[in-house]
């Protein structure tokens, strides 16, 4: 069996962008291989928001976003008001969708999966309280995002280091059933997600 291809994306290099609208900045964490920041198949990333404003659309593409830090958000999703998200409540909607986003108490940090689903089905979770946190996948791409202290994640009994709060590790090209297990010296804190091509 081959190694897992397995890399580590550092937050502190992570480029930053503003926005269009000038309503907050973008982190671009990964995105598939291959792919760039204005033709994906999949992408993750970080987004800055400052003020009540509109979101971008993304025809083609479903979404998902969880507040990382703030208070929190209300969306209004083609004219409807949804329950407000606080912390590490993901919530998914399609990204040709008219989305306003409304600050509940000051600006916040947000984590974005955007995909393609008639090329990918994605499967997002969030792990949190006391490790190990341990799971497994067949997925061809597997992505930890480290929303809390340096934490391990250990493929199939090889470890890999998270040491940094946004880290990311990209585990790719598996075809396998593979195990997958998320420990560190205190709570774990993280996103998991898993995309099998189509």
């Amino acid at each position: 069996m081959n190694p897992p291809d397995v890399r580590l994306y550092r937050a502190a290099d992570y480029p930053r962008m503003p926005w269009k609208n000038g309503g907050g900045t973008t982190q671009e964490v990964a995105c598939n291989p291959g792919g760039s920041t204005a033709e994906f198949d999949w992408r993750l990333s970080i987004a800055d928001v400052a003020q009540d404003g509109g979101f971008s659309a993304f025809t083609g593409y479903q979404r998902i976003i969880t507040v990382l830090e703030g208070s929190g958000i209300e969306l209004s999703v083609d004219g409807q008001a949804q329950t407000p998200l606080t912390t590490l409540q993901p919530y998914a909607f399609l990204g040709d969708a008219k989305v306003h986003c409304r600050l509940l108490d000051g600006p916040i940090r947000d984590f974005n999966l955007i995909y393609k689903p008639r090329r990918y089905h994605a499967r997002l979770q969030w792990a949190s309280g006391a490790g190990p946190w341990a799971f497994h996948s067949d997925a061809h791409s597997v992505l930890v995002l480290n929303a809390g202290d340096a934490l391990v994640l250990t493929v199939d009994g090889a470890d890999h280091a998270l040491p940094a709060r946004y880290d990311c590790l990209h585990v790719e090209g598996r075809h396998a059933l593979t195990s997958y297990r998320l420990a560190g010296c205190g709570d774990v804190k993280a996103c998991v997600i898993e995309l099998h091509p189509r």
